[in-house]
């Protein structure tokens, strides 16, 4: 009897912290978006899937751009199967390229009649350089969606009320911002140690904070408003760069606590569908709530200042 009460208190624990602590909250938002245009980049895997998954089941048409075309083109497929929703596209995006960004763009502004959301989902922590010279951590988390907004900005403030999410993460707290090691390209050889891709990682997480913080600043008088967001733990993200040793000793524990893909979707559903929370445009959101970016996620002028570098990096005129 008293195993039986230990075990009974062990499992009670286990279900209260799941459900309360690890788990998360949901997007509970009833909006539906039929007639809408959605982007999710890197929607063939992970929270991209899922995001893109929830967004087709409210009806609208959702392009997954993604570099990969096999596994997206199972995406599509997938998402199609369990949405009843037809309306679900692949196009070729790499983000590693700017080159290969400007012609998505420019496909879309082609076939595309209206962009409702942008969902900038992808993302990355590894070593080498994209096709343009730069860490792929700074270059495909952050360039390459900064490029990519502003080449589809016009069309989406022509539609209206559009949203634009942008997935970063709580390690942006740890991330700092050299302008020149950006601007330089230095230091970027493909076998960086695993603490500099981690450093790079956090580095280009505050830049996902700080283009939020400067676009909203840039569309004060625009109908579209954008956000950032921290989608939690999730156990597949965690793993997926571990050493198999490590993956076995992590795993039983991310299985049974951590987010999986759906329940890391939820705060980006939340900011790309909330009614009610346009007057908060640039903020940072965790768990379907407001909460406090960083300190240096909060600073105006280091976010102006990266904003023009950026520009001047991707060669984007407006």
């Amino acid at each position: 009897m008293a195993l039986l009460g230990f075990v009974a208190i062990v499992v009670a624990c286990y279900v209260l912290l799941y459900y309360y602590v690890f788990r998360g909250v949901r997007c509970l938002s009833p909006v539906k978006l039929k007639g809408k245009t959605a982007i999710v980049t890197g929607g063939n895997t992970g929270i991209g899937k899922a995001t893109a998954l929830e967004l087709a089941k409210r009806g609208a048409r959702v392009i997954l751009a993604c570099r990969n075309k096999k596994k997206a083109e199972a995406a599509v497929f997938d998402i199609r199967q369990e949405s009843g929703n037809n309306q679900v596209v692949f196009m070729q995006l790499d983000l590693a390229s700017f080159q290969s960004v400007r012609s998505f763009a420019q496909t879309i502004l082609t076939t595309e009649p209206r962009v409702d959301i942008l969902i900038n989902n992808a993302g990355l922590m590894g070593s080498g350089c994209t096709e343009d010279g730069f860490s792929m951590a700074l270059g495909v988390n952050h360039l390459g969606h900064f490029l990519l907004t502003n080449l589809l900005l016009e069309r989406m403030q022509q539609c209206g009320h559009g949203r634009i999410v942008t997935v970063s993460a709580l390690l942006h707290r740890l991330g700092d911002i050299d302008f020149s090691l950006m601007a330089s390209k230095r230091g970027l050889e493909a076998d960086l140690s695993i603490w500099r891709n981690f450093q790079a990682y956090c580095d280009s997480k505050l830049c996902n904070v700080l283009f939020t913080r400067e676009l909203a600043n840039r569309l004060e008088c625009s109908r579209v408003t954008c956000y950032s967001v921290h989608p939690g733990i999730i156990s597949t993200e965690l793993c997926r760069n571990m050493s198999p040793w490590q993956q076995i000793l992590i795993m039983p524990f991310a299985k049974l606590f951590f987010l999986d893909p759906e329940g890391g979707s939820q705060t980006t559903l939340y900011c790309a569908l909330q009614e009610g929370i346009e007057t908060l445009s640039g903020r940072y959101f965790s768990s379907c709530a407001l909460q406090q970016a960083g300190h240096k996620g909060r600073d105006d002028a280091l976010a102006k200042k990266l904003w023009e570098v950026s520009e001047r990096l991707t060669g984007f005129t407006r």
